[in-house]
This record gives C-alpha cells, sequence and structure tokens, in this order.
C-alpha cells in the first residue's frame, strides 16, 4: 500500500472533542461544501450535525484536518472509534475512485482541488427516536424545549460548540429560540 494523504472531514463535536482521532494538531476550515444540518436525535437525546440530502438542506463549509496515518484502513478505524460507531457509517473515498454518490463526488472534487489522495467522513442518519425520519425544525424546537435541565446543558453545549461555520437553518431557529450562540 502506497502511503496516502488522507483528509478527515467534520462539523460537529470532533472538531472540538477529537479525542484519539489519529490526526495533525490543527483543523482547517476550507473542506468541501456539503448539506450539514442538526437533523439528529441522538441516543443520548442531543440533537447533532449529520449530512442531510433534503432538499430544504443548504450546503455550508465544512472543516477538515490531516490524518496521521497514511493507511486508509487505519485511518477509518481510527475514526470509527472516535465515534463509537459501526463500520458502515465510517465513509471514505479515493480520488481515483469512480463513484455515482453525489456525496462521494463533491469530496472526490474537492480532494483533488487540495492535492489529497482520500477522505473519511462519519454518514450517520436520521436517528431511531425519530423513526430513521428527517425532523422538522418544529420537532428539533420543541425536543429540546422538553428536555430536563441536565440533558439540556448536554444539548445546548452541542450546538454551541458546533464550528460558527455551520451555518443551518434550525442552527439559526435554535439560536433564535434560545438564545444559544456560537462560543467559538
Amino acid at each position: 500500500l502506497r502511503k496516502m494523504k488522507i483528509a478527515c472531514i467534520g462539523w460537529g463535536s470532533l472538531i472540538w472533542r477529537p479525542e484519539g482521532l489519529k490526526m495533525q494538531s490543527k483543523w482547517f476550515e476550507d473542506g468541501p461544501l456539503l448539506q450539514i444540518e442538526f437533523a439528529r436525535q441522538s441516543d443520548n437525546d442531543r440533537i447533532t450535525l449529520i449530512i442531510d440530502n433534503d432538499k430544504e438542506t443548504r450546503s455550508v463549509r465544512t472543516l477538515w484536518t490531516l490524518m496521521t496515518t497514511e493507511n486508509l484502513d487505519e485511518g477509518k478505524l481510527s475514526l470509527k472509534d472516535r465515534e463509537g460507531t459501526v463500520d458502515k457509517n465510517i465513509h471514505s473515498v479515493l480520488t481515483n475512485e469512480t463513484t455515482e454518490d453525489q456525496v462521494k463526488t463533491i469530496i472526490k472534487n474537492w480532494l483533488l482541488v487540495k492535492g489529497l489522495d482520500a477522505a473519511i467522513w462519519t454518514g450517520i442518519s436520521y436517528g431511531k427516536k425519530t423513526n430513521s425520519l428527517r425532523p422538522t425544525v418544529d420537532y428539533v424546537i420543541n425536543h429540546l424545549k422538553g428536555l430536563d435541565y441536565e440533558k439540556r446543558k448536554v444539548a445546548e453545549e452541542y450546538i454551541t460548540k458546533a464550528p460558527k461555520q455551520i451555518d443551518t437553518m434550525y442552527r439559526r431557529r435554535i439560536e433564535m429560540e434560545f438564545g444559544w450562540s456560537s462560543v467559538e
């Protein structure tokens, strides 16, 4: 296997809490434009950011870091361990890969511009708590309003620590409703 320059793309808690991720020390703010939204009700009741290909979701500039490993499988394993998830939720694309997938195509084109070989990212969808369906912004607001103090503090931390450039429609409504703003 040849040595590869592997980007890890992020937009949520990975940025401020990379934990054991095998990454270089800095996140760059010029990642690929992806449709990202606060559209997942996670198991601990936070509302978290995911790639959301709904027609309503606008594209935002993601962040990225260079992995310290040059082995794609090792990079994917590192991200999987950090995310505490399963293999199928860790996505990747190589610059020499042929794909019809919209997200992979966007990332692949971005990689070519950056002179990188591959990218990895977390590709989870809407949560079990919304029956794997996209929650409306009103659902998200009402869900957050209904949380007890401790859970709401955890939910607020995620939303306020999300990078300021992840400026989504849902985030604007949440900030308006609760007065929570980015602490970057």
